[in-house]
C-alpha cells in the first residue's frame, strides 16, 4: 500500500506513561518488524507526562535511531491527546498505533499490513 502524497510508508504512534522498562524491547521489536516492511518509516513516541525515566530512555532511542521522534507532555493529558498529536504529525501512508507496555505484539503489524494490502 503506497500513498503518493506521503513522505513515508509507515508511521507508528506509541503513546506512553511511565514505561521506561518496556521501551528498549518495544523499540527493538518495532524496528525489526518495520525494517522488513520498508526503510521509509517513523516511530513517534509520545510521553504523556511520565514521572519515571521514560524520557531518558526515549532520548537515547532518538539519539541512536534517526527514525524516532519524541514528544513530551509536561503533565498527563491522556491517551487521546497523545494520539491526536501523533496523528497530526504522522507522515506515513499507513498509521499504526500501539501501546508501549508490550501488551500488543509488534509482530502483528505484518498481519495488519497484509490485510490492508488485500484491500
Amino acid at each position: 500500500m503506497k500513498c503518493s502524497d506521503c513522505t513515508l510508508d509507515y508511521s507508528v504512534i506509541v503513546p506512553l506513561l511511565n514505561e521506561e522498562e518496556s521501551l528498549p524491547e518495544l523499540h527493538r521489536q518495532l524496528t525489526d518488524v518495520l525494517s522488513k516492511l520498508s526503510d521509509k518509516y517513523e516511530i513517534l513516541y509520545i510521553d504523556d507526562g511520565s514521572i519515571d525515566n521514560s524520557n531518558s530512555v526515549l532520548q537515547s532511542l532518538k539519539q541512536n535511531d534517526p527514525k524516532v521522534k519524541v514528544y513530551n507532555f509536561q503533565k498527563n493529558y491522556g491517551k487521546a491527546a497523545a494520539l491526536d498529536l501523533g496523528f497530526t504529525d504522522a507522515q506515513g501512508g499507513v498509521v499504526i498505533t500501539i501501546d508501549a507496555d508490550l501488551q500488543d505484539d509488534p509482530y502483528e503489524i505484518q498481519k495488519l499490513v497484509n490485510k490492508l494490502d488485500e484491500g
